[in-house]
């Protein structure tokens, strides 16, 4: 009986329910707009309808943390601890807004049943006098003491051990807990909302402060990093006592018997529990200068959904492989805000930041679609861009820059070689990632194969590839008369035999590029092995062939801070573009690698399994 008590405490009773458990809120949020509607002007309850909008502003509200905390962490600035954010953190955390679920619920049920909150006015002073000094005082006093006592015994094993799981600090930590301890947390603050209620001097303009006040203490508190400005400490030496900072809180996620305060540090200090270390970790943090990172890989975005995919937007679309989702689509208002607010932005911006054996990688997002590289008119200000991203790389002593996607195309770029000559005296140096990519395809060919197909557009890699296929007799396979000539061209005479031009197609491996159109991958026997060698995988057209993965390789365990899929790749997994850029680093090859130049195949290709990458497993069924 114990035990199923327990367990029902721990875990949320929706759980099962997975997405769908926003639909509990539904029956609600109707009947509150219907009511009001059909309701005559003085029956009407405005706070009842106001219940909605609220939880929506809370979700915002936390989103709106969660963005700007990683953006933080990317940048590398006035971090607290050198502790990685991985998968595993991410997924644990997916169910954060459910204690907004939670209070969207307690909240319908009781002024929907009650007659304690109806006609409340827009503001009262003295109701916000009220709820401040009633947290000050029993609603801090008591979270203290019920923490100390959470970090004890069973208590701690049972129920708290979940909020200091994660190595690493975020905005969405905070939320992160057992429904005991949110039963116990939403009791608290009650009673400030409560004595306000009592004194009948509630307000919705107190409510919704303390609520606001609530959640962005909760997200300031579990920052990985400090922000806190110093002069406000200067300027009133006891708001230290009054205010926690991330640096305060982080102590405890890191010594757990220390800094219990909620938001104010004031009873740690009563008490004796306040970490002596503070003051000087605050100091630490505030003047942590910016390290500039050893690599720097350039992307950009792809589609116009693709926004909500990047690690700085949902953390549930960010673990997943980019894909078109019906209710993406379905916010196309949206979408077109945002893309045409990022084009009139037009700034770069750090998206991600990783570290791999002491060296730290940053990924900066060009603010353009793939639309904008297709129009001629937009290249010269996508090219002005990337070349601002080259010359402060180069100025912040980056070893390499590495360009992701259609930053290093033939036709806006030269791949990248335009750089070079604009800029020869750079010291960064420029990496397209071929050689990695044309590894990766090579050795992506099943044992024993023959002979291959390959189609789609003819790139860089494209001929790279068909000619260390001839040079180590497979033969190369097009039904292309117009890419056998080119192709042939490229070859030297004795190794033309194994280049062979025909209508025929019964090859059960293609070698396909940008622009594979649905009818030729009809053409495919059953059975047949995709291999991509372009930026951007093939649509699937056939469910009886297998498609491989753009090239790529998964990263090892060591490879820190990697929460959020890349593109359409799966989880861990990293594009031959960018991983290049790495090993380059690495190792310590100062050379470009861009233009019609390929650094050596078969060296880097050593290079990343010595460094623990390994190839992405073949699929073993269609």
């Amino acid at each position: 009986m114990v035990s199923s008590l327990t367990g029902a405490l721990v875990g949320w009773p929706w759980k099962y329910l997975g997405n769908y458990k926003y639909f509990l809120l539904a029956p609600w949020v109707v009947h509150s707009i219907y009511s009001y509607i059909t309701k005559e002007a003085k029956e009407r309850d405005f706070l009842y309808l106001y219940i909605f909008p609220l939880l929506l502003w809370r979700w915002i509200h936390n989103q709106m943390w969660s963005t700007f905390a990683r953006h933080r962490t990317a940048k590398g600035y006035n971090l607290l601890v050198e502790k990685g954010l991985e998968f595993e953190q991410v997924v644990a955390e997916e169910d954060w807004d459910d204690q907004i679920i939670f209070t969207g619920i307690l909240a319908y049920g009781f002024v929907r049943y009650t007659n304690l909150v109806s006609d409340l006015p827009w503001w009262r002073l003295d109701g916000a006098v009220i709820i401040m000094l009633t947290h000050a005082g029993p609603v801090e006093f008591l979270y203290y003491w019920i923490h100390r006592a959470f970090h004890h015994g069973s208590l701690y094993t049972t129920f708290h051990a979940v909020h200091h799981a994660p190595a690493h600090n975020e905005p969405r930590t905070a939320w992160t807990h057992t429904f005991a301890e949110n039963l116990v947390f939403f009791g608290l603050l009650f009673m400030a909302i409560g004595a306000a209620l009592a004194t009948r001097t509630l307000s919705i303009g107190s409510l919704t402060m303390y609520i606001t006040y609530v959640d962005y203490m909760s997200g300031l508190g579990h920052c990985n990093f400090e922000f806190v400005p110093k002069r406000l400490f200067i300027i009133f030496p006891p708001l230290k006592y009054l205010c926690l900072t991330p640096s305060f809180h982080s102590i405890h996620h890191t010594k757990y018997k220390t800094n219990y305060s909620l938001y104010m540090p004031f009873y740690d200090y009563v008490y004796g529990t306040w970490d002596e270390s503070s003051d000087s970790f605050y100091e630490a943090g505030i003047t942590k200068a910016e390290e500039p990172p050893a690599v720097l890989h350039l992307t950009h975005l792809t589609t116009p959904e693709s926004i909500y995919h990047l690690r700085l937007g949902f953390s549930s679309f960010s673990t997943m492989p980019l894909a078109t989702k019906w209710y993406l689509k379905a916010m196309w208002p949206i979408n077109m805000v945002c893309m045409i607010l990022t084009w009139i932005y037009g700034k770069i911006f750090t998206v991600e930041v990783n570290t791999f054996k002491k060296l730290k990688f940053q990924t900066w997002c060009i603010p353009r679609y793939n639309m904008h590289y297709s129009v001629r008119w937009q290249r010269e200000g996508i090219n002005h861009l990337i070349e601002e991203a080259i010359l402060e790389a180069d100025d912040k002593g980056i070893k390499v820059l590495s360009l992701g996607l259609l930053n290093q195309s033939e036709e806006l770029n030269r791949n990248g070689e335009h750089y070079l000559e604009k800029f020869p005296k750079l010291k960064v140096k420029l990496v397209d990632g071929s050689s990695l990519a044309i590894a990766v395809v090579l050795n992506s060919i099943p044992k024993g194969t023959t002979e291959v197909l390959l189609s789609g557009k003819l790139s860089k890699i494209a001929y790279a590839i068909a000619t260390s296929l001839c040079h180590l007799g497979i033969q190369v396979v097009t039904s292309s008369e117009d890419q056998y000539e080119k192709l042939k061209a490229k070859l030297a005479p004795e190794y033309r035999r194994n280049l062979l031009l025909t209508k025929q197609v019964t090859q059960k491996v293609w070698l396909v590029g940008e622009d594979l159109t649905e009818k030729e991958q009809r053409k495919a026997v059953k059975g047949t092995k995709f291999i991509p060698f372009s930026q951007f995988p093939p649509i699937e057209v056939r469910k009886d062939c297998f498609y491989l993965n753009t090239p790529a390789m998964v990263a090892p365990k060591s490879f820190r801070n990697l929460h959020s899929c890349e593109n359409w790749l799966p989880r861990r997994v990293i594009s031959a573009w960018r991983l290049a850029g790495i090993l380059h680093a690495l190792e310590g090859w100062n050379v470009h690698e861009c233009g019609d130049m390929i650094f050596d195949v078969d060296k880097i290709w050593e290079a990343a399994l010595q460094h623990g990458f390994h190839p992405i497993p073949a699929p073993s069924s269609a």
